[in-house]
């Protein structure tokens, strides 16, 4: 049935040829940077900071297009950096990333956004629960398997929760004899110690239905933590989704408001086929609502009346 998992357990990983180390997209010419002590003196306006996005984020295998609305996030860290460096400005910042290999993963941590909620998008949500869950489970029922789902880029775990709550409270009765595991990775492993740790203000669950909300909870203090029954569903691992893959075949994988956010557009690609490695025949793949599959993708049907989420083709044999 349910076997117990340990929110604490990184999961054996198989790692994959990611991208290139940083080392060939600066010079390793040192150069006389300009620096002022007075941190008053350090500036970086919109613009600026839009330029060095422009030039850098390619180098890092990310895309500009999604970082517009988020840029403020960004440019914020980045003239934090600025002043921990005693750097002049952004023009500044770019000769010490040329001089300084070690400093664009300081960057690319820099370009990692996380926006996450309980319930994020209800549509979603409401399709898992009509009509995705109810499939994969009388599939898994037929076949003697346990439903394995996977967050890609699961931040705080609100998604993860969010999806125990809703087969626990709302679907396990009618499929008591399946099983039902949630595994969420991301690489930044501070958002992966509140995920473990499971607790939440309440603002971020206020998009819950209220019975999921009263039934997933209890209070504690000024948080309502996650309830023992629905942790004991969900396993966390820190993974960069570019270069490692859970060592799992799963029924349904969520991966929203990344891949196809922020990478280029040949990374999308060639994580995408990794994904779908991983997924069974007939497995579903959900993506964030405003973002699209490469083009020319392949093996995936769209699923009936959603722009968001796909069924993997079976393959056919002569």
């Amino acid at each position: 049935k349910n076997r117990p998992v340990s929110r604490d357990l990184l999961i054996e990983t198989t790692a994959v040829p990611g991208p290139g180390t940083q080392a060939g997209c600066g010079s390793r010419r040192r150069a006389a940077f300009r620096t002022v002590p007075p941190l008053a003196a350090i500036t970086m306006n919109d613009r600026e900071c839009i330029d060095l996005l422009l030039w850098a984020l390619p180098r890092l295998r990310l895309h500009w297009p999604g970082y517009r609305k988020v840029r403020g996030q960004v440019c914020k860290r980045v003239a934090r950096r600025l002043q921990e460096l005693l750097l002049a400005d952004a023009a500044a910042y770019r000769d010490y990333l040329q001089a300084h290999d070690e400093e664009w993963k300081t960057l690319e941590s820099f370009c990692s956004i996380s926006i996450s909620r309980f319930y994020r998008d209800r549509r979603v949500f409401g399709l898992l629960e009509r009509e995705v869950l109810p499939e994969l489970a009388a599939a898994a029922r037929r076949d003697g398997h346990m439903i394995e789902c996977w967050s890609a880029g699961c931040a705080s775990g609100e998604e993860v929760y969010s999806l125990a709550a809703l087969w626990e409270l709302r679907l396990a009765r009618r499929f008591s004899e399946v099983g039902f595991h949630v595994l969420g990775t991301d690489v930044d492993g501070t958002l992966l110690e509140r995920s473990a740790r499971a607790c939440y203000k309440p603002g971020s669950v206020k998009e819950l239905p209220p019975d999921l909300r009263a039934g997933a909870f209890t209070a504690a203090a000024e948080e309502l933590c996650v309830r023992e029954s629905l942790r004991q569903r969900v396993e966390f691992a820190r993974q960069d989704i570019r270069t490692t893959l859970p060592q799992l075949s799963f029924d349904l994988v969520l991966c929203r408001n990344l891949v196809f956010t922020y990478f280029e557009p040949e990374l999308q690609r060639e994580v995408l086929d990794r994904v779908l490695e991983r997924l069974r025949p007939r497995g579903v793949l959900v993506i964030g609502i405003h973002e699209r599959l490469p083009q020319a993708t392949t093996g995936l049907a769209p699923w009936p009346g959603a722009s968001a989420v796909f069924r993997k083709r079976e393959r056919r044999t002569n």
